[in-house]
This record gives C-alpha cells, structure tokens and sequence, in this order.
C-alpha cells in the first residue's frame, strides 16, 4: 500500500511537490533579556523555547534565521537561548545565520552566536561585551528627611551594597570580582563561536566599547552587511519563501484581544525604566 501511495504521488505533476520552494524560518529575538518577574514582555528562554523548537520543524527548511533586536539584559539567558538554538540545529542538521537590526548589543549580541554566520545593517549598533551594574545610593537622602533605616540579617554580606547604606570598599570589590568572572565567560564564548575571524586587539573587542555595522565587521565580530532577505535569498534562490514565527497566544485573549492578567501598575512603571535604561544607551 505504501508503495503504491509512492508511486502515485511521484506521477502527479504538481510543482509544489516535485519542486517546492526553499523556507526559511524567521525567528525575532527581540526586547529587553531577562526573568518574567522584572521586566514586561522579557525575552527568555521560558517565553521563546515553544518558538524555536517551532521554527527548526518547517517543510522543505533551508535555515533558520535570527532577527535579532536587543540592548542585552541577563547574561544567563542569553547564553540558554544561545545553547537551544545551538543544540537544535545541531540536532536538526539545519544552519542558522543571525541579522542584527537596530541593536545586537551584549546579550543580544551573545545570541547571535548561535549563528554560523553573523550580518548586520550598515547603521545596527554591535557589540558591547562586557558586564555592568548600576543602581542608587540614598543613605544622605533618609538623612535628611529623618528616616531609620532596620534591617536584621544573618550573614556578614547579606544587606551588600544596600543603596540606603554607606557604599563599603569590601562591597564593591566583591561586586568587581564576581563581573570579571561574568566578562571572562562572554569573552570565552565570543572566542569560542568566532575563532580566527575576530580582528581587533581583545583589549578593544573587549572592552565593552560598541560599534556601528561596518566597522563591526572590520573587527570580525559580524561576517557581512545584508539584511535577512536578500542574504537569504542570495544563499538558497530567488523563489525562497519565509515564514516568521509569532508568539501564540491564549485563545481567550486572542479572540478578546485583552490581557488576562494585568500586572500592578507599579511593576509596569518600574519594567518600563529599566527597559528604557538600556535602550537608551544606543540612542534609542
């Protein structure tokens, strides 16, 4: 029986069966990386892995391809999202390029290299390798408005560098430490992924300083200028055909078009600073 449905369907002559067009699966990596409790809308393996698992199981897949669009945010998810991807098309035999569009900066430029090849636009921001904390200290403000500050811990470095204490030398120290062995793990997989393409001295690549397209391929750290679809189709064909994958949502929010959960209006005003924060240092 199964010979038979074989040897039928091989005498039909449709095109789309004996011909079909080469797909590749667009997968957007876009926003702010982080932990859902943060930030709004967070770009996590948890949020996407439903995505990319979709995105290497396609008819006729040529390649998956990465849009990616993030100012970085934490380096654990970034390398998770990076390690799936990787995994996958490992598993899947399927390359993957990534195309940095406005921004592919430090963890977004960490995702990138799940790619076997790097591209970006002439005016996409890349780079940023590095590792950076920032926050406030408010010790002379309750000061002066005549606040008592009661915290009870046990452990000598539990309150660490609370923002409502006087900054302590051991504090920041210990804080400068644990970001140099964070920076040494994204240098070791920039090194690993890119190898003998990387260009620049490492004190350069390295030195969390970021660059526009062009000179970001001079320093190795992207393979060319192209966007997504003209690479594409340059690569398997002009009849190429490209499928973007969306998030799904929940079908009571999709036919109401509502959010079924809304979060506080202060968590919402807080995600939307620290979103803003690092977009803000590209410009955007």
């Amino acid at each position: 029986m199964l010979k038979y449905l074989r040897d039928l369907l091989a005498n039909i002559p449709l095109p789309f069966l004996q011909n079909p067009a080469p797909v590749v699966a667009i997968l957007p990596l876009e926003g702010v990386i982080g932990s859902s409790g943060r930030l709004s809308k967070p770009l996590n393996l948890a949020a996407i892995e439903d995505r990319i698992t979709r995105a290497f199981d396609i008819y006729n897949l040529k390649a998956v391809a990465l849009a990616v669009n993030s100012p970085g945010g934490s380096p654990v998810q970034s390398e998770l999202i990076m390690r799936r991807i990787k995994d996958i098309a490992k598993e899947k035999k399927i390359p993957v390029y990534a195309f940095a569009e406005d921004v592919a900066a430090s963890g977004g430029y960490l995702i990138s290299l799940a790619a076997e090849e790097i591209y970006a636009h002439e005016a996409s921001i890349v780079g940023s390798i590095g590792v950076i904390s920032a926050g406030f200290g408010f010790n002379r403000a309750i000061d002066k408005i005549g606040v008592d500050r009661r915290v009870y811990a046990a452990g000598d470095s539990k309150s660490i560098l609370d923002p409502f204490q006087p900054e302590k030398d051991k504090d920041v120290k210990l804080l400068k430490d644990m970001q140099k062995e964070i920076h040494e793990f994204f240098k070791n997989l920039v090194k690993e992924s890119r190898g003998d393409k990387l260009k620049g001295a490492q004190k350069t690549l390295f030195s969390g300083q970021f660059w526009a397209g062009k000179d970001a391929v001079k320093l190795g750290l992207v393979d060319g200028i192209g966007d997504l679809h003209t690479v594409c189709r340059e690569k398997f064909g002009p009849k190429t055909k490209f499928k973007r994958i969306r998030e799904d949502k929940p079908f009571l929010k999709s036919l109401l078009g509502i959010s079924l959960v809304r979060p506080k209006i202060s968590d919402e005003i807080l995600a939307t600073l620290e979103s803003r924060a690092l977009w803000s240092r590209f410009g955007l």
